[in-house]
């Protein structure tokens, strides 16, 4: 199946305050979404049946990269920092 990778306007404004290293390593991950989505740990949200994370580190600490597949769409929701606790997820899946 082709899956449509469409960022969210959040997932925009963080991506371009990353340097074009980090980014890089982003980009290659979105590809690997595309082959196959479900290749990354599944997370819990009460507003949506699949949301999924990608673990990476950029400049020394833990973030996360959300997306949520809503065939044939993948939707990049935001890069989370560890440190919060996913405490903000709610906000960013609020505004798809």
């Amino acid at each position: 199946m082709k899956y449509n990778i469409i960022p969210s306007n959040q997932f925009l404004k963080q991506l371009k305050s990353i340097n074009p290293r980090n980014r890089k390593i982003i980009e290659n991950k979105i590809d690997l979404i595309k082959q196959n989505p479900y290749r990354y740990k599944k997370i819990h949200s009460k507003k949506f049946s699949r949301v999924f994370r990608i673990r990476f580190n950029i400049l020394g600490s833990e973030t996360r990269l959300i997306y949520v597949l809503i065939e044939p769409n993948i939707i990049l929701v935001c890069l989370l920092d560890r440190k919060k606790d996913y405490k903000d997820l709610e906000k960013y899946l609020s505004k798809i």
